[in-house]
């Protein structure tokens, strides 16, 4: 786990509010009264430019031990993933290493404890003190030096916060513990080494020794002390329980798939802090990232050059909000690779356990659109800064059609607002809206909210014909209405998999940059 800083970026006023990160000249979404959420009755920008999609090719093993290499030797790039993620994907292609590669790949991976003076700087200096362990857990610790804890009851904190995370994760989520690693570290207990991390790694769990189907077992690290003069944010302890809540999970996550796709490893792992460490607060770090704030970008996206999987906590958390934490647990059950479970791949996982509850292009456009309004959306979204949209446009009695087009990207969405103006007021006037996207075997959709002045929201799907055509009409009197917001997305999730991508199944996307409008059009009923 690595922490992510963000600088937020100045953008042009809409009724008095501006959120920061979003793509140049959006509009922004501004907030009303009460936290409500709705949009300021302002003509805004109209369409911004179609933003391009980061590389999402996947590294060559060698490309692969140079970023572990960097991460482990605290020289790490902004670009470069997490250490456990590095160290998974080293873990897996170390075959492919050869000669003093496949040496180095090995020294990397090792156990602080797996060798004195290690070369990579890495392993213990001093002997290991005695490990302090419960029935499940052991943590390693070495008695001085620069890795040393603060002191005994550091250590005896540690063990106490892990202990605490494997209850809630395992004992009552629900989740498979951790594969037992056999003798490893001295015992079958799962060990957690403490060691200075430099201050830019919290922590990480590195896979090790593989298991039946693709299951296997880890270990986890923690940096010693969390000392405030390396990690300036938060409190020791606070950073502790995130650390060892996200962390932990990845060991977990090792006992369904170990290579199961990369965004789903991480955005699961930053929302399981929220189960452990609400107060923490640490993931909101990530929230410019995610899909309320940058909803161009694809849900399944692993950036090495920026953290979105780690942003798409939120689309976990909304899920869980609507159907109970279990959903997570049934969508890893689905991903992972045991007989008795799915076998599938994220996404496959997704449209599985999201089947009854409506499907996935459903459940993911309900979520798109309900991102516009935070507080509708997420348990502590009346916290969240405003979000944006793509383009705005205010109708009057006189100026009663606005068309919007773009083009949108596998598992994104582009949101655009119309607001009732002069002479609109009574209820005969309703606002009729055409869209226009791909053929429907695409998966696209579109969602109508009108949001009311009174803080509520009335919710519509278009229904799309086999073209990708639909329209319907919405409430649009200027007394009741303050905004009518139209969310388009591409749901697709057709991939070409297995050709060495970051994005699911390794796959590429074959509906991205499909093209949608939206014409919003003032008529009476």
């Amino acid at each position: 786990m690595r922490r992510i800083v963000t600088t937020a970026v100045a953008v042009a006023l809409i009724g008095g509010a501006a959120l920061a990160p979003a793509v140049a000249a959006d509009t922004t979404w501004s907030t009303g009264a009460g936290g409500a959420g709705v949009p300021s009755p302002a003509e805004a920008l109209d369409l911004t430019p179609e933003p391009a999609l980061p590389e999402f090719g996947e590294p060559t093993a060698s490309d692969t031990l140079a970023t572990a290499r960097r991460v482990l030797e605290g020289d790490a790039r902004p670009a470069d993933p997490s250490a456990t993620l590095v160290l998974r994907d080293l873990w897996l292609r170390r075959a492919e290493l050869r000669g003093a590669e496949r040496r180095l790949a090995d020294a990397l991976l090792a156990r602080p404890t797996d060798g004195v003076g290690d070369p990579q700087g890495f392993g213990y200096t001093v002997a290991e003190a005695p490990p302090v362990c419960n029935t499940r857990i052991c943590m390693h610790y070495v008695p001085t030096g620069t890795d040393a804890p603060p002191s005994p009851e550091w250590v005896a904190q540690n063990l106490a916060v892990m202990d605490s995370v494997w209850a809630t994760e395992v004992d009552q989520m629900g989740f498979r513990p951790p594969v037992s690693d056999g003798v490893k570290g001295g015992s079958p207990l799962f060990d957690v080494y403490l060691k200075d991390l430099g201050g830019d790694i919290y922590g990480f769990c590195a896979g090790e020794q593989r298991a039946k189907k693709r299951t296997g077992s880890g270990y986890c690290v923690l940096d010693n002390d969390f000392s405030p003069a390396q990690f300036p944010t938060g409190t020791p302890e606070g950073n502790l329980r995130v650390t060892a809540a996200h962390e932990f999970f990845h060991a977990v996550q090792y006992a369904y798939d170990y290579a199961e796709d990369p965004w789903m490893m991480e955005s699961t792992a930053t929302w399981m802090e929220e189960r452990l460490a609400s107060d923490v607060n640490d993931n909101r770090q990530y929230l410019p990232r995610s899909q309320i704030y940058v909803p161009y970008l694809p849900l399944d996206l692993f950036s090495r050059t920026d953290g979105f999987q780690y942003g798409n906590w939120v689309f976990w958390e909304h899920l869980s909000s609507q159907y109970g934490t279990s959903i997570v647990k049934k969508a890893w059950q689905q991903a992972g690779s045991l007989k008795q479970d799915g076998g599938k791949y994220s996404l496959t996982a997704l449209q599985k356990v999201l089947k009854k509850k409506g499907g996935l292009t459903k459940v993911y456009a309900t979520y798109a659109a309900g991102n516009l309004t935070p507080a509708a959306n997420f348990p502590e979204g009346a916290e969240y800064p405003a979000p944006r949209v793509r383009g705005a446009k205010a109708l009057s009695k006189n100026k009663r059609s606005k068309r919007f087009a773009v083009k949108i990207n596998h598992l994104s969405s582009a949101s655009y607002v119309y607001t009732p103006g002069k002479g609109l007021d009574g209820r005969k006037w309703k606002l009729a809206v055409a869209v226009k996207g791909p053929l429907k075997r695409t998966s696209p959709a579109a969602v109508v909210v009108a949001h009311l002045g009174d803080g509520t929201r009335q919710v519509k799907m278009v229904r799309l014909n086999r073209g990708g055509d639909g329209r319907t009409k919405i409430a649009f009197d200027n007394t009741k209405v303050a905004a009518v917001s139209v969310t388009l997305v591409n749901a697709s999730t057709r991939y070409r998999c297995g050709q060495r991508t970051v994005l699911a199944c390794a796959g590429l996307p074959l509906d991205d940059k499909a093209r949608f409008s939206v014409t919003g059009r003032v008529t009476k009923r």
